[in-house]
């Protein structure tokens, strides 16, 4: 075996092994429409944004930080005004996204159940704690799993103790991501080989140009090649 040989995988969850965004731009869908007569949809748009990258320091990622910053940028729109039928409304609709059923992506249940047997897989995701073990829990994934780690933020350092803590270090590990930002480029800090899987819709904050030129970077169409990739590795 060679000395970077992978022996262990991390992969994210929301928008890579379930559907997850998409519930974020229906909800947000649904905020504008509420605010309709107080500013256009751009405008919003551009201040529900605003508002969540400001929060982020204190709310972290996930629906319960999405869901106050829709209920701050509908007062700051409104001047104070903002019913309260409205914001009842804009809390049910963040009740609806925690509920709401888990949807796996293709290819998901073949490619753990063929990587499973000869590699350590690790749940690598952030967000709010609650939510993320509960989609894990409706999923029906969990025991693929060897470890799960529902981190706050996800950077080089978060890659090194996660695979020092659960596999034989960074270099012997990969990471399998639909976000360049938080998946692929940290993992390739830390020496890890970074894997992005494209999702078809990608929270603007997540964008980040592709190292192309690293030699730990990949990019495959959808999960279902990872087991090729993997081996082809050695």
């Amino acid at each position: 075996m060679s000395e970077r040989a992978i022996t262990t995988i991390g992969l994210d969850a929301d928008d890579t092994l379930w559907q997850n965004e998409q519930f974020f731009r229906l909800t947000e869908g649904r905020f504008v429409e509420l605010l309709a007569d107080h500013a256009d949809g751009d405008h919003l748009a551009q201040r529900l944004l605003e508002a969540e990258s400001r929060n982020l320091a204190s709310y972290g990622f996930g629906i319960k930080g999405f869901t106050l910053s829709m209920v701050e940028t509908a007062i700051e729109v409104t001047d104070g005004k903002v019913p309260a039928t409205v914001i009842r409304q804009i809390l049910d609709a963040g009740r609806e996204m925690l509920a709401h059923p888990v949807e796996t992506l293709p290819h998901v249940h073949e490619t753990l159940e063929a990587l499973a047997p000869d590699y350590r897989l690790v749940l690598i995701t952030k967000g709010d704690l609650f939510d993320q073990e509960r989609k894990l829990a409706a999923s029906g994934l969990g025991e693929y799993f060897d470890a799960v780690e529902i981190v706050s933020d996800k950077t080089s350092d978060t890659y090194r103790r996660v695979f020092a803590r659960h596999g034989d270090g960074a270099e012997r590990a990969m990471m399998v991501g639909n976000s360049l930002k938080s998946d692929v480029v940290p993992a390739i800090g830390a020496g890890s080989v970074g894997v992005h899987v494209p999702h078809e819709l990608t929270w603007v904050l997540e964008r980040v140009d592709p190292p192309s030129c690293d030699p730990l970077f990949h990019e495959i169409d959808n999960l279902g090649r990872l087991p090729e990739l993997v081996r082809g590795l050695g």
